[in-house]
């Protein structure tokens, strides 16, 4: 039996929009491809073994949240460095995709450093990005859509070198100007979409369990599962978004 280790970081502090939803995604859909999952939340000041993770999953948060919990990253700093250079996989969204850069700024002015993990940095905008988001990803050959509600003041700019998750169909992605929404650096990807982001996107969170399962050289292939609600999910979502730009293009004209 397959077995992948889950580690929650910071499930009380990091959970805005329904990103614990992605968690009950992960779960739900490992379970029905017969692979056994152990969740493990983590606080700030619990200790973490690194090395026993497989897939590490961090969601967003408000300002405050993140001066709290970033304080407690910097001291984990280099084993997580180590991790994601031996291939352990990330999701993270938002606030806590911020923080895997080098700094945010925040609404007061005031710098956030980050772990400078990810050649990224984030600097907060005159208004919120907000609304339904279609973005065109290429972790598949051919791409596929993610959907997601997106809702940041954060304007996030990558480096010359990170590649980003996909481009902006609909929807402000990073910054609302370059049409690029979230990184993808080794084995971590983060993103701006909640929503939750994985219940309407089944091929991803199938991507974020293989890899967490090749991680550990576990060969396993997984299943052919019926998508017919998720599709429909993410069908929705395409619509609403379609709509909304269709309203602000006949407001502008």
């Amino acid at each position: 039996m397959a077995l992948i280790n889950i580690y929650h970081l910071y499930p009380g502090h990091l959970n805005l929009y329904g990103d614990r939803g992605n968690m009950l995604a992960l779960c739900r859909r490992a379970g029905w491809h017969g692979i056994d999952i152990a969740v493990i939340p983590v606080e700030p000041g619990d200790k973490i073994c690194f090395s026993s993770c497989d897939l590490l999953f961090m969601g967003g948060g408000q300002d405050s949240d993140q001066q709290l919990v970033a304080e407690d990253l910097k001291s984990r700093r280099d084993e997580m460095r180590k991790a994601i250079d031996a291939g352990m996989t990330i999701f993270a969204v938002c606030g806590s995709y911020q923080l895997l850069g080098h700094y945010y700024v925040t609404s007061q002015g005031k710098q956030i450093d980050g772990l400078g993990i990810v050649d990224l940095y984030t600097e907060t905008g005159q208004k919120r990005l907000i609304g339904n988001a279609v973005v065109n990803c290429s972790l598949w050959k051919p791409p596929r859509t993610l959907v997601g509600f997106e809702n940041h003041a954060g304007k996030t700019y990558l480096g010359s070198s990170l590649k980003p998750l996909g481009e902006v169909i609909t929807g402000y992605g990073n910054n609302g100007t370059d049409k690029t929404e979230g990184a993808v650096y080794k084995n971590v990807i983060g993103t701006y979409l909640h929503g939750s982001l994985l219940p309407k996107n089944p091929w991803l969170t199938d991507y974020l369990l293989q890899k967490a399962l090749s991680y550990r050289n576990q060969k396993y292939q997984l299943l052919s599962l019926d998508d017919t609600l998720e599709k429909q999910a993410h069908r929705a979502t395409i619509r609403l978004a379609s709509s909304r730009r269709h309203k602000l293009q006949s407001t502008r004209a």
